[in-house]
């Protein structure tokens, strides 16, 4: 099981940090990642880490958001810094058990789903 939270609404500019805490089978999951959609588009990858550390990112957030997981608490972050409205969109964190894309950010390469959390930014 998959459970995010830290979205909210936030101004242009500003910052959130996204918290996703695995259970149960995803817990020790090797590749992670985050995914956001909005309402009638596809599920777009945002970033993506591996048991290494070894990240990748979107190229519209790859100076602004920072992913990062503490394998001790079970839980994945995404730190977003200077927000903007495109940012705009349902936040999901997803994992692959037991295998492993490495920083793969296909929705196909994840078959683990947290229910989203909202991110609204607004200019």
């Amino acid at each position: 099981q998959l459970v995010e939270s830290g979205g909210g609404s936030v101004q242009a500019g500003g910052s959130l940090r996204l918290s996703c805490v695995a259970s149960g089978d995803v817990v020790g999951s090797r590749c992670m990642g985050w995914f956001r959609q909005v309402r009638d588009k596809g599920r777009e990858g945002v970033a993506a880490v591996d048991s290494h550390g070894r990240t990748n990112y979107a190229d519209p957030v790859k100076t602004r958001f920072t992913i990062s997981r503490d394998n001790a608490k079970n839980t994945l972050y995404l730190q977003m810094n200077n927000l903007n409205s495109e940012d705009t969109a349902t936040y999901y964190c997803a994992a692959s058990v037991p295998g492993c894309y490495s920083q793969s950010l296909g929705p196909l390469a994840y078959n683990y789903w947290g229910r989203g959390t909202q991110v609204t930014v607004s200019s």
